[in-house]
């Protein structure tokens, strides 16, 4: 329906300038935090640098992917390309979770040498970077929830993992300093406990993906409305079914409604047309509706 497009273009705009806002701190914060995990001699500190330089291309993944699903329908995709954005969210999940298995990985090796103890200074670039990345968490988190997008829900956490990251190599160069020798290995036993925090994060993230993927239908809430939303229109005497399915951005509904059964052809046909367009016009994020006429139950 041509009402409902700039209100979908709104949101896909929307989304787009909330990512590219993330993509340019991921890379002044990756730069950051590298230079001075190397100058620092922390390991903690350069683990969290190499997650945020993912970050950099989990940020242009979610773009693209965002971009993509927000193409009108064609010949060969008539039901648009809203699924790019779900698989921009199984990509950015996969990455975390490669992320976190390598930082593990690495974590371990560290722990067997020793070094030397992290600089005090890499402490006062981590509390900026934990604040600048929660910051981002509940930026993103909140647009993507407004515009129900998964795949900047799952950029949030990625912030949001950046930030614990940050925490624990905080906490880790903490320990290590005040104890001083002996407690070198600090800082990496808080990068091992990061990637575990990443892993986890990432097989979240990616089980929400896949159940967008599968058509995993979405909240009770959602369909109830739906129902209420058509069970208002004059001439609908019941809703005997009612299918959802997220592609993208947008909502696909499949609806079987009830009417008179001695009903003309033309008026059911027109009372179809008013539930599609009472539906479309809902701020649900609904892209079609297919309207399936049903003869009402006798009692």
């Amino acid at each position: 329906m041509a009402t409902q497009q700039p209100k979908s273009q709104s949101r896909f705009d929307r989304g787009v300038k909330t990512v590219l806002v993330g993509l340019s701190s991921n890379v002044i914060l990756a730069a950051l935090k590298i230079i001075t995990g190397i100058l620092g001699n922390s390991y903690a500190l350069l683990a969290d640098g190499i997650e945020s330089t993912l970050d950099i291309f989990s940020s242009v993944v979610v773009l693209g992917g965002i971009k993509i699903s927000s193409k009108p329908a064609d010949e060969n995709h008539p039901y648009g390309h809203g699924k790019a954005e779900s698989l921009a969210a199984m990509t950015v999940s996969l990455v975390l979770l490669m992320a976190g298995v390598g930082i593990a990985v690495k974590s371990v090796l560290e722990i067997m040498q020793p070094h030397h103890t992290p600089a005090f200074f890499t402490l006062t670039i981590l509390i900026g970077v934990i604040i600048v990345k929660e910051s981002l968490f509940r930026y993103l988190f909140s647009v993507g929830e407004s515009v129900d997008s998964l795949s900047l829900k799952t950029e949030a956490w990625h912030h949001r993992s950046d930030a614990l990251t940050s925490t624990a190599a905080f906490i880790g160069i903490s320990i290590a300093i005040i104890g001083g020798k002996g407690y070198e290995r600090a800082d990496d036993w808080a990068a091992l406990a990061a990637s575990g925090i990443i892993i986890f994060n990432g097989f979240n993230m990616l089980r929400h993906a896949v159940k967008e993927i599968m058509d995993y239908a979405p909240n009770p809430e959602t369909e109830e409305t739906i129902r209420s939303i058509a069970g208002r229109v004059p001439g609908v005497s019941a809703i005997e079914k009612c299918r959802v399915r997220k592609s993208g951005l947008n909502l696909f509904v499949d609806i079987h409604v009830e009417v008179d059964g001695q009903m003309q052809v033309h008026q059911a046909h027109a009372i179809a047309h008013d539930v599609k367009d009472a539906l479309m016009k809902a701020s649900l994020g609904i892209a079609d509706v297919l309207v399936h006429i049903e003869p009402a139950k006798r009692s």
